[in-house]
């Protein structure tokens, strides 16, 4: 592990070349004073870091793979503890849903890491009142594409129960595309970016294993491709995590039963299903649009050794057509 901060904790520059997207301005006394109060708050919960237990699971990806939803579905279940600070804290009164810590803020320590997760104190709480335990649990997708956060988490967590949601990834590629064209950071259409990948991620996985703390912004945001091939990713965990610790779903399958594919995450939780309530609501969707019927086609033979690669993994068949 690295070595451990008490804060405040400067923020790096993680990526000088993305273009920031525009927001409404605050006035800087404003940002001055939010930026105050989330250090106060983020010390806060280093001071007590002893005091909170680790996280029961992680959601470890993939990205754009339904997991803002899934993960914040999972936390309507009233068993489910936010991470601190909780919604109540919080401006806008939106709970904090991941960290980062196994990838891009691995050099803040495990201190910094445990004073995201609730404490003793609030778990026994929970248990007073509602007769059983409660558990808590982060969502950062990016860990499962990352090389590094297998072995981190294994390091720090060799007994957290692992969730792990996977789309089609012809339209993975195309949906995290989209989303790096809106945030005004890609600026090559599609079919470029996809021609552009193999030089923007030449020596950047080995580079990211080679300098622990390196952070590379094309392999976290324009791997559009290589992101969405999952089984050596997924290879990477299963020889770390014994299977019974690790449940996977098809993305498509809570798109079209959500409550159904939560009810069976958190009954592998050890939570009772029935207390989930029933939400309809998607969050972080995006607005779709066509992709070419020529470059499904590449994508879907490009993906095919790896989707029956993945099967093989899963000793199960997944719902994407593209590809039966």
């Amino acid at each position: 592990m690295p070595a451990t901060l008490g804060g405040p904790w400067p923020q790096r520059a993680r990526y000088p070349k993305a273009k920031t997207v525009h927001k409404a301005r605050r006035h800087p006394a404003v940002e001055t004073a939010m930026q105050a109060g989330r250090l106060a708050t983020r010390s806060m919960g280093v001071a007590s870091a002893p005091l909170r237990p680790d996280p029961d699971f992680l959601l470890i990806g993939a990205k754009r793979g339904g997991t803002t939803s899934a993960y914040f579905h999972i936390l309507s279940h009233p068993d489910v503890l936010p991470l601190f600070p909780s919604a109540k804290l919080l401006p806008k009164g939106r709970d904090t849903k991941g960290t980062s810590f196994f990838t891009t803020n691995y050099h803040l320590g495990s201190i910094w890491y445990a004073s995201h997760f609730p404490s003793r104190l609030q778990r026994a709480v929970h248990q007073r009142r509602a007769g059983h335990a409660g558990v808590a649990g982060e969502a950062s997708p990016y860990y499962l594409f990352h090389p590094l956060s297998a072995q981190r988490v294994h390091d720090l967590l060799p007994d957290t129960k692992l969730l792990i949601a996977l789309r089609d990834p012809v339209d993975r590629t195309h949906s995290a595309w989209r989303e790096q064209t809106r945030n005004g950071v890609e600026k090559l259409g599609f079919e470029d970016a996809l021609d552009a990948e193999e030089a923007r991620l030449a020596g950047e996985a080995e580079r990211l294993v080679r300098e622990p703390d390196y952070i590379s912004f094309a392999h976290e945001f324009q791997s559009y491709a290589h992101q969405s091939r999952y089984a050596a990713s997924l290879a990477r965990w299963f020889a770390l995590f014994p299977r019974e610790n690790i449940h996977v779903w098809a993305s498509e399958d809570y798109y079209a039963g959500a409550n159904e594919t939560v009810q069976g995450i958190t009954a592998f939780l050890g939570l009772d299903p029935s207390r989930l309530p029933t939400i309809e609501q998607r969050l972080n969707a995006a607005p779709k649009t066509e992709m070419d019927p020529a470059t499904r086609e590449r994508l879907r033979v490009f993906f095919a050794d790896d989707v029956a690669e993945t099967e093989r993994l899963l000793g199960r068949t997944l719902p994407w057509s593209n590809f039966h």
